[in-house]
This record gives structure tokens, C-alpha cells and sequence, in this order.
């Protein structure tokens, strides 16, 4: 492997839970012995990356192709690992002269890319987690094997406000639970399983007498606003930004979530964390939040197997998930030493 001196992620797709599924990758390429390694991500990311322990620098791709591509020749990137790969992704990377450009195989755009990786999955593999798939592209560029846990760092002011707003809401030191309920989904008038997730949220709090906090985004405040005001919990959905809601996880004494960035997030924090897969198509084994303290929770699936999220009609599986599943799932995971 040539001597990397510069390294560049290009990890600007997907959602928040994908592009931080993809921060080991900067572990590694710092391990393979990078003295810096940079992240260009899309400007709604970048509160996902900042304070990064393994990055130098989050650049925005926030310009149009060519005017991205002039920045990146002028920082003379050795090596471009692409975890999301687009055509926009291949090119700039291809455009800026990186001399090691690593990406997905089997896609009409691969040829731009010198190393090429076949995700696993597209070789029938779907039990691997997906940051050992994204370190794949790691692997192809000569880096070591490193922690596939993804990292995210709360900075210091953001987690004193975030203790003092929960001490605003009458939350003392014995702490409170978060439920995160949505999946940032256009439903299309789908209906999202608010009674069951109430029925959750409200066990939890007779179980672990602690309040319950529902977190979502603001596309997600009217559901996660009706699962709170269905079990005494408070809603927060919308009020809080990336790094909030991290400090916020960062601080619960419990999350519990469905399949989401904010599962995967809460894991990494090391909170105590419960992930939600109810979907044949969630696949858990792929998507599992990683961190110390975690566990899945699988419902029997009443769905055919060709449900997705996507195109799921009525999310029956999720509908008829038992809430004292979850709460025995809770509780063997808080009593595991």
C-alpha cells in the first residue's frame, strides 16, 4: 500500500444512522497510519461528524461537482474511500485526481474507482454487521482491522445545557428512560402503530419508575407527540438538534428505539440500549446498534416476507409487538453485568 498522508471519507449519503455507521472507517484509515484524515458529507450531516475523534476536519458538499472537485485536488488526497457510492460520489473523487479511489462494485459508475469493493450482501451474506461491509472498502485500501463501533462525541457545553434542561423538566438524579418511536418514514397515510408504542412507553415507566422521554424529529412530532400523551411521557420530538439528542441519549439510563440513527447513536454512547426490528426485512444481525450494553428485540412476523418499510401497508408486526416483551428485554440487559 502507498504511504497515505491525506485521507479522505466521502460519506455524504443516507440518513444520520448511515453516515455514522461509517466513522470506523476514519478509525482505520488513521490506524493504517493517515496523518489526516478528512470527512465530506452533506451539509445535514455535519453535526453527525463534528468533534470526531479519528477526523481533522468535516468539509460540506455544498457546492456544485466541479467546484467540489477543485477543493479536493487542492488538498492532493492520497487515498478516497466512498461509503456511499453515487455517481456525484465516484466523480469527485475521479475529478479531483485522488491517486487510491476505493468504492462500490457492480454499479454503472464503478469504473471511477481504482480499488472496487462487492458489498456482501449482493453475494447473498446477511448476517455480517454493515460497519465490518463498510470497513470492507477500509480493508481494500490496506488498513488494519480496527473497533467497527461507530464513535460520536458529545461536547462538553452541549451536555451541561442538555443536564440543565432536564433538571427544567423536574427530572432529578434518578434519571429517565428514552423512547424513540419513529423511523423518519413517509407513511403516505400508512398507520404508524402509535397505540402499541404508547403501550411500550407506558410500561416502561411502571416497570423502571422513571420518566419517559419520546424523542423524533420534527417531520415525526404529531406521531411521537401522540405516543407521549398516550402514556404520560413527555415529548421532545423536534426540540432537539443532533448533538442534543445525543446528549440527551448520552445521559438516559435507558433507550429504547426502533431500527433508526438514534438507536445506533445511543449505542455508541454506551447508553443502555434496546433496538426494535420488527420487519423480516429490518434484518437485525446487519443492523444491530453496537456498543457495550445492547440487545435486539425480533417480534413473530405476521408480514410476508417482502414488506419493507417502504412499501409495508399497515406495519402489523410492529402493530402486534407485545410492550412486556420489550420490558423483559429491558431488564435482562439492565441486570447483565
Amino acid at each position: 500500500m502507498r504511504k497515505l498522508e491525506r485521507a479522505l471519507v466521502i460519506c455524504a449519503g443516507g440518513g444520520a444512522g448511515d453516515v455514522l455507521l461509517a466513522t470506523p472507517v476514519a478509525r482505520a484509515l488513521r490506524a493504517a497510519g493517515a496523518r489526516e484524515v478528512v470527512a465530506l458529507t452533506a451539509p445535514r450531516h455535519r453535526e453527525v461528524l463534528k468533534g470526531n475523534p479519528d477526523l481533522h476536519g468535516v468539509w460540506l458538499d455544498d457546492a456544485g461537482l466541479l467546484a467540489v472537485a477543485r477543493r479536493l485536488r487542492g488538498a492532493r488526497f492520497d487515498v478516497a474511500v466512498v461509503t456511499w457510492a453515487t455517481q456525484r460520489s465516484a466523480l469527485l473523487p475521479f475529478l479531483a485526481g485522488v491517486p487510491l479511489r476505493v468504492g462500490q462494485a457492480r454499479r454503472p459508475y464503478s469504473l471511477l474507482f481504482n480499488r472496487r469493493v462487492t458489498v456482501r450482501s449482493e453475494l447473498g451474506d446477511r448476517q455480517t454487521h454493515w460497519t465490518q461491509i463498510l470497513l470492507d472498502y477500509a480493508r481494500a485500501a490496506g488498513c488494519p482491522e480496527v473497533d467497527p463501533t461507530p464513535s460520536f462525541r458529545v461536547d462538553r457545553e452541549t451536555r451541561a445545557a442538555m443536564r440543565a434542561r432536564v433538571l427544567e423538566l423536574g427530572i432529578g438524579d434518578g434519571g429517565y428512560v428514552v423512547l424513540h418511536p419513529t423511523r423518519g418514514l413517509d407513511l403516505n397515510g400508512r398507520p404508524w402503530p402509535v397505540q402499541t408504542l404508547a403501550a411500550v412507553a407506558l410500561r416502561l415507566r411502571e416497570r423502571f419508575s422513571l420518566p419517559v422521554l419520546v424523542s423524533g424529529t420534527q417531520s415525526d412530532r404529531a406521531l411521537a407527540e401522540a405516543v407521549a400523551s398516550g402514556a404520560g411521557a413527555r415529548c421532545l420530538a423536534g426540540e432537539t438538534t443532533f448533538g442534543e439528542l445525543a446528549a440527551l441519549l448520552e445521559g438516559a439510563r435507558l433507550c429504547v428505539a426502533v431500527d433508526s440513527g438514534p438507536m445506533h447513536l445511543a449505542a455508541c454512547l454506551g447508553t443502555p440500549t434496546v433496538g426494535i426490528f420488527a420487519l423480516q426485512t429490518d434484518e437485525p444481525k446487519r443492523w444491530a446498534p453496537l456498543g457495550p450494553r445492547t440487545a435486539v428485540v425480533e417480534p413473530v412476523y405476521p408480514c410476508p416476507a417482502w414488506h419493507r418499510k417502504e412499501n409495508c401497508p399497515d406495519f402489523a408486526c410492529l402493530r402486534e409487538l407485545d410492550p412486556e416483551r420489550v420490558v423483559a428485554v429491558c431488564e435482562a440487559l439492565l441486570t447483565r453485568v
